[in-house]
């Protein structure tokens, strides 16, 4: 029975990050990354450059952070590596460049950011790219004890 339990345990602990991968890197490349993309000219105009590097710096570190990096998050190919430019673009855009924002108000950005961080914590599951390379059972959960 407690075979079982472990096994239950870990498969609906590698849904939950497939699940978070996929979600949460559809959702930043649908809704901040692929728009950044096709609107390119038109972002260069608007973004924020907290930094003082000029819009092209701030705008390429976005996209490489919303485009390339969930797409690899997603695959679970060198995820946690991919999750640090997420974190960190999120961590810019909440702290420097909205820091008048209330949480109310930033509650898209702070739940992403709460997302990768997990991802980034936990990693990429059993089903992903990083568990087939490394050839790796994953490890073995003991039961909780009553």
């Amino acid at each position: 029975m407690a075979t079982v339990r472990s096994l239950l345990y870990t498969s609906y602990t590698d849904i939950g990050l497939l699940w978070l991968r996929l979600a949460g890197s559809f959702i930043l490349f649908q809704v901040h990354g692929w728009p950044k993309v096709i609107h390119y000219s038109e972002e260069l105009t608007r973004i924020e450059d907290p930094f003082g590097t000029g819009p092209a710096f701030p705008l390429l570190t976005a996209i490489f952070a919303e485009v390339v990096c969930p797409l690899f998050i997603a695959a679970g190919l060198l995820t946690r590596l991919a999750c640090l430019p997420v974190i960190g673009v999120l961590l810019v855009a909440m702290v420097a460049v909205h820091p008048e924002w209330s949480i109310a108000q930033g509650q898209f950005g702070w739940l992403l950011l709460t997302v990768f961080v997990g991802i980034a914590l936990c990693g990429p599951g059993r089903w992903s790219v990083d568990a087939t390379m490394v050839g790796k059972p994953a490890p073995s959960r003991s039961p909780a004890r009553p």
